[in-house]
C-alpha cells in the first residue's frame, strides 16, 4: 500500500480473494454462446471468442517468467540486485494479476459495446505495424512524463510508492500497482489499440501481439537477471534507445529518479534521465557467474501438487503453509505432466537461495515424490541421485549439505554414509540433523514431565530420544514388543526406564510416523501430541494439542526467506535445514548421517546462540 494512499487505489474486486475470477464469466459465457449459435459465418465474433483463452495465456506466461526468473536469480549467475525478498513483498505482490481480470473486462466491454468496430479479422500486417508504431512514438513519449509526474512527491505518496515499495523486483512486481494507476497505465496502451479500431486496420494478431509484447517487457525489466547479450547492441547500436535491459529498469528501482521510460529508453536519453551507471551495471550483471553455495539443503517433493508449493511455484501458495487446495483439481494436466517428467529427469535442481550472515545458502530439489521414495524399486535411483547432489555440491565449493524429509530415512541416510566413506576425496559434510532433532523434541517436552508414551514408526531420531529421555531419568512407555527390543538393540543400558505396557493414559505422546487415528482416540484428554516424524501427525483430537515437526524459528539474520518450506509456518526450518546452516557456521569438520550420532547437547547450544528459537505449542 502507497505510504498516504489516495482516492481509487484499492481494487474494485479487492475484497473478493480468489472469486474475484468469476468476473470474467459473464464475458467468456458470453461470447461462446454467441460464437457457437451465430448462423452467419461473417457475424461470428473470433475476437470476442478468443479472449478467454488469451488472458490464460497471459497468466500462464507471467507464471513462466516468475519461476524462470526465481529459478535464475537463485543460481545467481547474472544477478542483478543481491539484496532480500520477504514475506511482506510476496503478500503486496499478490494482486499481480488484477490487471488481466482489468484487460478482460475491458476486452469484454469494448466487444459489446462496440460490436461491430472489435468483430476483426484474423491479421492486417499494416495494423499490426501502426499498433506497434504508435505504442513507441505517443505512448512512450506520454509513459515517460506520466512516470516523471507520479515520482512528484504527491502522487509518489499516494500511488506510486506502493510499486517502489519493491526494491528487489519480480516479474510479478511488474503490474502491482493501485487501481487509479492502473487505469492511467491502460489509457496510454489503448491509444495504439483503439486508434487502430477507429481508422478500421484492427486485427486479433495484432492486438494480442501488441498485449504480449507489453507483458513480455514489463516481465523482462523486473526479472532482476540480466540476459540480453552485448553483441546484439553491438550489431545495431541504434537498438539502445528502442528497447531496454533488465539492469536499465532495475536502476529505477534502486535509484528512483532516473530512467522512467516504460520500454524505449529513447526519451531518457533526451531528457537527461539516464542513470550514470547503467552501462557499468549492464556489463557487471553480464559478467556475473553462478554462486557458489556455503550450505546446501537437499528437500524433495510430496505430494502431486507440491510443484505448486515449491519457491519455483505459485509465490500465493509458496508463501504458506502446505495445504491441500480444491482448485489445484483444474491443474491436473500439469500435475499429471510433472509426475510423469520426474520418471524420465534425474538430476536435482535447485528451487531457493538464502543468506545467513556470511554463509551463502541454497535448497535443492530431489525431483521424486513420496510415494517413489516408498516404492523399493525407486530406492537405487533415489540413492544415486543423492550421491550426484554430493557430488555437485562439493564441486561448487559447498561445505554442507543438509538431508531433508525422506532424504534422511534410515536406509537413504546409511547408504549416504557408505557413499562418504568411499569417497574420501569429498570435502564436504553431510548431516542429517538426528542430533537437532532430538534436541528439539527433548524441549519441547514440559519440565515436569516424568513419563512419555512413543507411538509410531521407530527411527533414527526416535532412538537417540529415547536414550537421551532414559538418560534423564524420564520413563518411556512402549506398547509392541519388537519396538521394546529393537530400543534395547540400540542401547541395552536404556531398560531401568524403559517400559513395554498396554497403557495409553500418559499425557505426553512422543509420535513417529505411522500414528494412526485409532491410537489418538485413545490418548487422555489434553494429552500433547509431539512427533519425532519426517511428516506432521494428522490432527484428529480437538481436545488435545499438537507441536509441529522437529523445527525452530529462523533469526531475522536469515535473509531472503519468502517461500514456507512445506507444513511450517513462516521463517520456520526444518531441524535438518537448521542442523546444516549451524554445522557450516560452528566450522564442525564432521558427517552426521547413517549410524554417525553428534553432540543433543552441544548443537542445542549452538542454534541457540545463532538466535535460532523454539516454537511455541498450539492446539488443534
Amino acid at each position: 500500500m502507497a505510504s498516504k494512499p489516495g482516492i481509487l487505489s484499492d481494487w474494485p474486486w479487492q475484497s473478493m480473494g480468489n472469486f474475484k475470477y468469476a468476473l470474467l464469466v459473464p464475458g467468456a459465457v458470453y461470447s461462446t454462446y454467441s460464437f457457437i449459435t451465430c448462423k452467419e459465418e461473417n457475424e461470428r465474433n473470433l475476437f470476442m471468442f478468443l479472449i478467454f483463452p488469451f488472458l490464460l495465456f497471459r497468466f500462464v506466461h507471467y507464471q513462466v517468467w516468475i519461476s524462470y526468473s526465481r529459478y535464475r536469480t537463485a543460481k545467481g549467475n547474472n544477478r542483478i540486485v543481491d539484496r532480500s525478498i520477504d514475506f511482506d513483498q510476496v503478500d503486496r505482490e499478490r494482486s499481480w494479476d488484477d490487471q488481466i481480470i482489468l484487460n478482460g473486462i475491458l476486452f469484454y466491454g469494448a466487444g459489446i459495446v462496440l460490436k461491430e468496430q472489435f468483430n476483426m479479422p484474423l491479421f492486417k500486417a499494416d495494423g499490426t505495424l501502426i499498433i506497434l508504431l504508435l505504442h513507441w512514438g505517443p505512448a512512450e513519449f506520454l509513459y515517460y512524463w506520466l512516470h516523471r509526474a507520479l515520482h512528484h512527491h504527491y502522487l509518489y505518496a499516494r500511488y506510486h510508492s506502493h510499486h517502489h515499495s519493491s526494491i528487489v523486483t519480480e516479474p510479478n512486481t511488474s503490474f502491482v500497482h493501485p487501481f487509479a494507476e492502473v487505469l492511467s497505465y491502460y489509457g496510454l496502451l489503448l491509444i495504439p489499440t483503439l486508434t487502430s479500431v477507429l481508422i478500421g486496420k484492427a486485427n486479433i494478431i495484432g492486438v494480442f501481439t501488441y498485449v504480449t509484447v507489453i507483458d513480455f517487457l514489463n516481465n523482462m525489466g523486473h526479472c532482476n537477471f540480466e540476459f540480453i547479450p552485448k553483441w546484439v547492441f553491438t550489431v545495431f547500436p541504434p537498438l539502445k534507445y528502442i528497447i531496454y535491459t533488465p539492469s536499465f529498469h532495475s536502476l529505477h528501482h534502486t535509484q528512483f529518479r532516473t530512467n522512467y521510460s516504460l520500454f524505449c529508453p529513447f526519451y531518457d536519453y533526451v531528457y537527461g534521465t539516464v542513470d550514470k551507471s547503467t552501462d557499468t551495471l549492464y556489463e557487471t550483471a553480464l559478467k556475473r557467474e553462478a554462486e557458489s553455495p556455503d550450505v546446501v539443503h537437499l528437500t524433495h517433493l510430496t505430494t502431486p501438487d507440491s510443484i505448486y508449493h515449491l519457491p519455483l511455484g505459485f509465490p500465493s501458495l509458496s508463501s504458506k503453509p502446505q495445504a491441500s487446495k480444491w482448485y489445484l483439481l483444474f491443474m491436473w494436466p500439469v500435475t499429471l505432466w510433472s509426475v510423469l517428467l520426474t520418471w524420465i529427469y534425474g538430476h536435482a535442481f535447485i528451487s531457493e537461495r538464502n543468506a545467513f550472515k556470511k554463509l551463502k545458502l541454497q535448497a535443492w530439489v530431489v525431483p521424486k515424490y513420496n510415494m517413489q521414495y516408498f516404492s523399493r524399486w525407486q530406492r537405487e535411483t533415489i540413492s544415486k541421485l543423492i550421491g550426484e547432489a554430493i557430488q555437485d555440491a562439493d564441486k561448487k565449493g559447498a561445505k554442507v549439505l543438509s538431508l531433508g524429509l525422506l532424504n534422511k530415512q534410515e536406509e537413504l541416510s546409511r547408504s549416504v554414509e557408505l557413499y562418504m566413506k568411499k569417497n574420501p576425496q569429498l570435502k564436504i559434510k553431510v548431516v542429517d540433523g538426528s542430533s537437532l532433532a532430538a534436541a528439539i523434541v527433548l524441549n519441547s517436552i514440559p519440565k515436569e514431565t516424568t513419563q512419555v508414551l512413543l507411538r509410531g514408526r521407530i527411527s533414527k531420531d526416535g532412538c537417540i530420544l529415547v536414550q537421551a529421555l532414559c538418560q534423564k531419568g524420564i520413563k518411556v512407555v512402549t506398547l509392541e514388543e519388537d519396538e521394546y527390543k529393537k530400543l534395547l538393540k540400540f542401547d541395552n543400558k536404556l531398560q531401568s526406564n524403559l517400559v513395554l505396557s498396554k497403557r495409553y493414559d500418559v499425557k505426553v505422546w512422543l509420535v513417529g510416523d505411522g500414528l494412526t487415528d485409532k491410537e489418538q482416540s485413545k490418548a487422555p484428554k489434553g494429552t500433547l501430541f509431539i512427533p519425532f516424524s519426517v511428516f506432521p501427525a494428522k490432527k484428529v483430537r480437538k481436545d488435545c494439542y499438537y507441536h509441529t515437526t522437529p523445527a525452530l524459528e529462523a533469526p531475522k539474520s536469515l535473509e531472503n526467506l519468502h517461500s514456507c518450506e512445506d507444513w511450517l509456518p513462516r521463517r520456520v526450518m526444518s531441524a535438518s535445514r537448521v542442523a546444516g546452516i549451524i554445522h557450516a557456521s560452528e566450522g564442525w569438520a564432521v558427517n552426521e548421517c547413517g549410524g554417525t550420532i553428534f553432540s543433543i547437547d552441544k548443537m542445542w547450544e549452538a542454534s541457540l546462540d545463532h538466535g535460532f528459537r523454539p516454537l511455541s505449542i498450539s492446539s488443534n
